[in-house]
């Protein structure tokens, strides 16, 4: 079974049948199809198997895995943190650290639409008591002037920010990339407020691609991060959560407090070993891809996205602005043989290492059929 995922406010299995709307399942004659849903969808490179098949592990859980540990360190080194937490998932981290961060009761400031206050904001609540002050901000991008705003005490001293969580690259503002320079305000900010700063980094490595920052200068302007193996990098499975020693000390133990305490685990380290090396230098592709895509579309629907917007892997579509509800237009790509999403009231699809250049011009060409068929239909 597919991993639950919420979308556009509701739960749901990916390809579960909305209201009113009837379809077959999305799985069925999967590898036929151009998957766009997300650059989770990748499937393991003949290395990455290899890997896997060869790992030498040990127990986790005791920290005997010499592979996790190969993985941790090199991760720690990679963002120039003092150690890292190997963990199952980008949401697993995040909860560890806004649990070790934040006290019940208090508030994490982040930008109204992060992951961290939307698709999570339960997981937060359930496990750790936190809540949130969203910062809204155009394409998901704040400032310095807004997080000082945001920070500023409340002068009936309820309302208690204990930490500033940013996303970057950040997915519903577009795959949007926070420039370095605001960065480096924003953490002066917090840091005269007296809050630590953490970083959702889920895709650091697609914004230091497209910026030409190192993942290493974005590190260093926050106290911890997470950055996932799983998403642009391709690995199968694993995100890292990374910081100093003590910090970690503590997540390894929120990790097996949450449940999220694993055996063996090198046989998956393994493969984020080879995604570590292989990934970045590849991203640019998803990137060209993503532009490519997203000036097709444009082409064919105007006005239903402005290209210049695409900065990363993610291309977001309004198909509202040519006369179209995403989920149906959502369904007829399905059933062309395009996946996507639909994410924030809009279409979302995502480029990754397994789609190619010819799938893309594949997926504009269906994308004109449909879009033409739907406005024909409805007319």
């Amino acid at each position: 079974m597919g991993a639950i995922c919420r979308i556009d406010g509701a739960f749901g299995l990916p390809g579960m049948a909305r209201p009113g709307l009837e379809g077959p399942p999305l799985y069925s004659a999967l590898v036929s199809r151009i998957d766009l849903r997300s650059d989770t969808v990748t499937r393991p490179t003949e290395a990455m198997r290899r890997a896997i098949a060869e790992a030498e592990v040990g127990d986790d859980w005791y920290g005997d895995d010499p592979t996790v540990n190969s993985l941790e360190e090199r991760c720690a080194a990679i963002v120039g943190k003092e150690a890292a937490c190997y963990v199952a998932t980008g949401t697993l981290a995040n909860e560890i650290a806004m649990h070790i961060f934040v006290r019940s009761g208090r508030l994490v400031a982040c930008e109204a639409t992060s992951h961290v206050c939307g698709v999570e904001v339960s997981s937060a609540a359930a496990m750790s008591g936190v809540a949130f002050a969203r910062i809204e901000a155009p394409r998901g991008q704040l400032t310095s002037d807004m997080v000082a705003e945001a920070l500023q005490p409340d002068p009936y001293d309820v309302e208690v920010v204990d930490l500033l969580s940013l996303e970057n690259t950040h997915q519903v503002g577009g795959g949007t990339v926070m420039p370095m320079d605001e960065l480096r305000a924003i953490r002066k900010v917090a840091g005269e407020a007296g809050v630590p700063v953490y970083l959702d980094g889920a895709r650091i490595f697609n914004a230091a691609v497209a910026s030409g920052t190192p993942v290493l200068d974005y590190a260093a302007e926050v106290d911890a991060l997470m950055f996932c193996l799983s998403k642009g990098l391709g690995a199968p499975i694993g995100s890292v959560l990374c910081g100093p020693a003590e910090f970690i000390r503590e997540a390894r133990r929120a990790k097996i407090l949450f449940g999220g305490a694993w055996r063996q685990a090198g046989i998956m380290a393994a493969a984020g070993l080879i995604a570590l090396e292989d990934g970045p230098q590849r991203l640019h592709e998803d990137h060209v891809n993503a532009r490519l895509l997203a000036d097709g579309i444009a082409l064919v629907t105007p006005g239903a996205l402005d290209p210049m917007s695409v900065e990363t892997n993610m291309v977001f579509v309004d198909t509202r602005a040519i006369g179209i509800p995403p989920f149906e237009m959502l369904e007829r790509l399905r059933d062309a043989g395009v996946l996507a999403n639909v994410v924030a009231g809009r279409i979302r699809l995502v480029t990754h290492r397994d789609v190619t250049a010819g799938q893309i011009e594949q997926a504009i060409r269906v994308w004109s059929e449909v879009a033409a068929e739907a406005k024909g239909g409805s007319g």
